[in-house]
């Protein structure tokens, strides 16, 4: 049986129409996998699954809220696996941000940003790939973070001056800065 977190991945991507040639490839792709796997958004799907991230911008838009993430051993952006409880994507997006950052009063654009397939050893144990759904997420004005322990670190960032080892994020940021300068984030 298709989950209603299925059905919502599945609407959300054939709605979205990314400027990118390369995003709307993976977009087709992503609906391809969907497509063919009723448990795509499951994490116990080997093949791969879904995932939701979240660019966390304080609000001016003048840093971002990165992970240690323990596994990785890199800064990342927030995010992970997709729960049975979660209804759609952004919903996945905000819950992970929310629990990684300790901060409730996020508010979340439900507009996929960007789209990123990435190869992981995750909680399977075994390789397999992330089909992330990115979003952007800001935060309210004096946000202070509190690590979870899902995370080695917790910091904001510059938007321009990230840390080392973080120039797989520039895209991204770079999408989420644009994504906000032309008001496009909502509540």
């Amino acid at each position: 049986m298709v989950s209603a977190l299925h059905t919502d991945a599945t609407a959300t991507l054939r709605a979205w129409r990314p400027h990118e040639p390369a995003q709307e490839s993976l977009r087709q792709s992503y609906l391809g996998f969907l497509a063919a796997r009723e448990d795509a958004c499951a994490r116990s799907c080997v093949p791969g699954h879904l995932t939701a991230s979240a660019v966390v911008l304080d609000e001016p838009g003048e840093r971002v809220l990165l992970t240690l993430h323990p596994r990785v051993g890199k800064w990342l952006q927030l995010g992970g696996h997709c729960e049975p409880e979660d209804s759609s994507l952004a919903a996945a997006a905000l819950r992970e941000a929310r629990e990684e950052s300790g901060i409730e009063e996020l508010t979340l654009d439900p507009e996929p940003l960007r789209l990123d397939v990435h190869p992981i050893t995750c909680s399977l144990g075994v390789p397999t790939r992330h089909f992330d759904v990115q979003f952007v997420v800001r935060a309210p004005r004096g946000a202070r973070p509190m690590a979870s322990d899902e995370s080695d670190d917790l910091r904001w960032w510059p938007v321009h001056a990230l840390p080392q080892g973080t120039e797989n994020l520039t895209e991204l940021i770079a999408a989420a800065l644009d994504r906000r300068s032309i008001g496009v984030d909502q509540a």
